[in-house]
């Protein structure tokens, strides 16, 4: 088969209606063989004789879209220089946009001869056992699809598994469900609409492998967070083939949901591969370029430094490392319309030396690049190494996972000591952690919940976790010391005990729904998904995850209905900048008020009190002090919220009449939600507020 020269950029297989050039990056690289599958699985290889800059590249005249391939690369072996190559190991493309078939966990997959020590190479083909790279269409109809760039502050995010969310969706036909395609589906896509969420955060879709020790186990990886190709859309999510087509049906989905003015963001997962430590197999980057693509231990390189506990962290210090990053980010925005992006531990991404660096040259390269920087970035704000936790510490750009409002809330609304001040802070927006360095209130993204955890139906059900099913005694996860299961450990029957559960839910919904930020609904929690208490489904592809529809409790949902539309209905709740505390326009009133329960402005000695579990907030609407982002003045109506994280009634004095004359009820969590028809109330009159309970008053407005 002839070979022309092709071009070192760009790297992967690029199709241009008549052939196809290849590139790839490898310095320690002797020879690169290209090699091309058949439907047989028939290989035919063709040597990459063109290197420039490290680049090996070629084109080949007549391949296209859905043609198979892999890189076999021909160079040193020597692992305790940190040295892996080994031409009898397939490759996988690490800039294909599309990957065929799983990992068959054969010994032949390992770069050495398991059972003994991994110094000595195995030299049994693994082409039969490994999946294929495609080269894929890159045309598409997008129509009029635009970006849809909805500010931060109007957005409300809904983590969401692109399977488990229409696995068993009645409304959804039986043949897609699980899909791309059944997640911008109709059915789907008026759901959204119904509950208000403005943009999916879309557990990991890049391509990932299934550990070796989950399927002998007979278990799979369902969360996704084990990545072996940064560009190619993961093949079982694709209704219609591998070869290819689940890059335009993922196309397709981000159209539909653009259409309906949802935005996508995906949750990548930038810090590890799927290659593991010293031990895991040779599928993509460990055979290409080891020392370049991995950070290994400086005085054994034999070894992998591990920042993300799964055996191996990528080398950010590398530019081609760094360059497949961006390429990949660019590549997400610019071809598959995305917009965003949630990056998993990314304290990883920030090290360069040990110490996590703010100012390392990944955030460079994000502040400078004009595409990337114009997507919505958001941080998980820490990993598992020494220093990683660095919620606050990211550069102005991002948003964060704000892990602190987390915390704050559970253990408020448990009701343990000494939590009120930090709960005021986190219903604000967090200045503490965010205002001394420019940024905004939608730095924080504000979640109770999200996937690595309990659901919220869980969190107020189980006070220990029961991951039992993993296979791994009840070991894994974390050991939750924030939940409270009302006094009874898992299902019953009691109708006091559900009541009570469903209060605690309304209590963390409406806190974070009515807090400064961007809120984050972990899918599934607004219709009570339970996983049994397993806190770390991360393996269980089945129905401990997948939303149970036909149990679906539609009083709730329609709760979180009406609550994700009541923030919409009041800018108050999503200010774009913070707070003052004070007197401001000219009149009496402050744009935020904190009270005691007896109706008098908090002092210094109030916040604190150890104890002290209770407060009013006054929210100011006609206090809002910049204009929307059309230039237009905002007005909106003033809210005062009764919060009672007590394990007892409290009775509240509402403020005296200058705050307000009269206020309506709106939201009353003891007595099950949404209020109507009941009598408003005046400045200074007594309310009782249940246990556990919070109170949302509206200011009415005289004519």
């Amino acid at each position: 088969m002839e070979i022309w020269p092709g071009k070192p950029y760009p790297l992967g297989a690029t199709y241009d209606g008549v052939g196809t050039n290849f590139s790839i990056f490898s310095e320690i690289a002797e020879k690169v063989e290209l090699c091309l599958f058949d439907g047989q699985g028939v290989e035919t290889r063709v040597e990459l004789q063109e290197m420039t800059a490290y680049c090996w590249h070629g084109y080949l005249h007549g391949v296209g879209p859905g043609q198979r391939y892999g890189y076999r690369v021909h160079g040193a072996w020597d692992p305790a220089q940190g040295k892996r190559c080994n031409p009898a190991k397939l490759l996988i493309d690490p800039y294909a946009k599309a990957v065929e078939g799983q990992v068959n966990w054969d010994p032949s997959v390992f770069g050495y001869v398991t059972g003994g020590s991994d110094d000595i190479r195995d030299d049994r083909d693994s082409a039969p056992f490994v999946p294929k790279s495609i080269v894929s269409n890159p045309f598409f109809d997008w129509g009029k699809d635009v970006p849809i760039k909805r500010p931060l502050s109007d957005t409300l995010i809904y983590e969401v598994h692109v399977k488990g969310f229409s696995k068993k969706h009645p409304e959804i036909p039986e043949n897609i469900r699980g899909t791309y395609s059944a997640l911008s589906h109709p059915a789907a896509v008026e759901y959204f609409k119904r509950l208000g969420v403005t943009a999916l955060e879309l557990m990991p879709v890049h391509q990932f492998i299934h550990d070796a020790h989950l399927v002998e186990k007979g278990l799979r990886n369902y969360w996704g967070y084990n990545t072996i190709g940064y560009f190619a859309p993961h093949n079982e999510y694709a209704a219609y083939g591998q070869a290819g087509q689940q890059v335009q049906e993922f196309r397709q989905m981000v159209k539909n949901l653009h259409e309906a003015d949802i935005e996508v963001i995906l949750d990548v997962v930038y810090n590890h591969t799927a290659e593991g430590n010293h031990l895991g197999p040779t599928l993509s980057f460990r055979g290409i370029d080891n020392a370049a693509y991995y950070r290994l231990d400086a005085g054994n390189p034999r070894f992998y430094v591990d920042y993300t506990g799964t055996g191996n962290s990528l080398n950010m210090r590398h530019p081609h490392v760094l360059q497949l990053i961006m390429d990949s980010l660019r590549y997400w925005i610019l071809e598959m319309h995305v917009d965003g992006f949630r990056f998993d531990l990314a304290s990883t991404l920030a090290r360069e030396l040990h110490d996590v660096d703010r100012l390392s040259a990944f955030f460079d390269l994000v502040q400078q690049d004009p595409v990337v920087s114009q997507v919505k970035l958001i941080a998980e704000p820490w990993d598992v190494g020494e220093g990683g936790y660095q919620v606050g510490n990211f550069p102005p750009l991002w948003s964060e996972w704000n892990g602190k409002y987390r915390d704050c809330m559970r253990d408020f609304w448990r009701g343990k000591d000494q939590t009120l001040g930090e709960f005021a802070y986190r219903f604000t927006g967090s200045s503490d952690l965010y205002e001394n360095t420019g940024r905004r209130p939608f730095a924080s993204v504000n979640f109770v919940t999200a996937h690595d955890g309990f659901t919220l139906h869980d969190l107020v059900s189980y006070n220990e976790k029961h991951n039992e099913a993993n296979g791994e005694n009840n070991a894994d996860g974390t050991d939750d010391n924030r939940s409270w299961n009302c006094g009874v450990e898992g299902t019953t029957d009691d109708p006091e005990i559900n009541a009570l559960r469903t209060r605690q839910k309304m209590n963390f919904l409406v806190s974070l729904i009515c807090s400064q930020g961007i809120p984050m609904i972990l899918g599934g929690d607004e219709i009570g998904r339970t996983q049994k208490g397993n806190n770390n489904a991360y393996c269980q592809d089945n129905e401990v995850s997948w939303f149970d529809w036909e149990n679906a409790d539609e009083g709730f949902l329609e709760f979180v209905c009406d609550l994700v539309n009541f923030r919409w209905e009041h800018p108050v709740f999503r200010r774009r900048n913070w707070f003052i505390g004070r007197p401001i326009n000219g009149s009496d009133l402050h744009d935020i008020g904190w009270f005691t329960p007896d109706g008098k402005l908090m002092t210094h000695e109030n916040w604190r009190q150890d104890f002290a579990k209770s407060l009013m907030i006054f929210l100011n609407g006609d206090a809002i002090k910049t204009p929307d982002m059309w230039g237009r003045k905002i007005r909106d109506d003033s809210f005062l919220f009764l919060v009672n994280a007590h394990y007892e009634p409290l009775e509240f004095r509402l403020p005296e009449s200058s705050w307000g004359d009269f206020w309506e009820w709106v939201i009353d969590t003891g007595r099950g939600g949404f209020i109507e028809g009941a009598e408003p109330l005046a400045g200074g009159s007594k309310v009782n507020v249940s246990s556990r309970a919070v109170v949302v008053l509206v200011k009415r407005i005289e004519e």
